[in-house]
């Protein structure tokens, strides 16, 4: 069942918390950053979840006001969850937990979502002060992500928005893997953990500019 758990602490930080404080909220919020997903899209990034548990979470953040549920139009019909203009508030404060998170050093093993890893690409190539233009396509876990530069502003959007210079296709651990190391791209194309089309060289250029603006 939904929590109705409350700090009773009138301070503007105890008063959030009560809305996003639970376990998974944050995380919830963190996988609709980039585009709505469905239940079963949530469910798959946040292996560590029960689906009764997710769907309490999905269900306070809706009465908060932070998530809203949407069925689309035919032929799909299906519903999906996306963040309320509320929710997308909660933006610079995921960027910042972040990159706090980032000085800790990282488990043994666990999961990784490819909207996890799009963020942390998306965030190093901001911070890098010449980051290569071009569109390029990521393909990660069937699903197609977008990354182009709209206003100035490096985004990235969920499906085939754009024409794509390069594009990748691989899951989010060897995605991860090369944007810390990008001189380990041929050895993943080798062993088949990654497929480019387009030009390679662009695609190398951005994953040195995310290790250069990640570092």
């Amino acid at each position: 069942m939904p929590t109705t758990r409350s700090y009773n602490d009138l301070c503007p930080i105890a008063r959030a918390l009560d809305v996003v404080g639970e376990r998974w909220a944050l995380l919830v919020v963190r996988e609709l950053l980039l585009g709505p997903q469905r239940f079963s899209d949530l469910r798959d990034a946040l292996p560590g979840v029960s689906s009764n548990l997710l769907t309490d979470r999905l269900r306070e953040l809706e009465a908060r006001g932070v998530v809203r549920r949407r069925v689309l139009p035919p032929p799909a019909g299906s519903s999906v969850y996306e963040l309320t203009d509320r929710g997308g508030r909660l933006e610079p404060v995921l960027d910042a937990l972040g990159e706090w998170g980032a000085t800790e050093s990282p488990a043994a093993d666990g999961s990784l979502s490819a909207t996890a890893v799009l963020l942390f690409l998306r965030g190093s190539l901001r911070a890098h002060p010449a980051a290569p233009s071009g569109t390029f396509r990521l393909r990660l876990e069937n699903r197609a992500w977008t990354l182009v530069r709209r206003d100035g502003v490096l985004e990235i959007e969920p499906g085939d928005t754009e024409a794509a210079d390069a594009e990748i296709r691989t899951d989010p651990i060897t995605l991860n893997a090369l944007l810390f190391d990008p001189d380990g791209l041929d050895a993943a194309v080798a062993t088949g953990d990654a497929e480019i089309e387009g030009d390679v060289d662009a695609l190398r250029r951005l994953l040195t500019a995310v290790a250069l603006g990640g570092s």
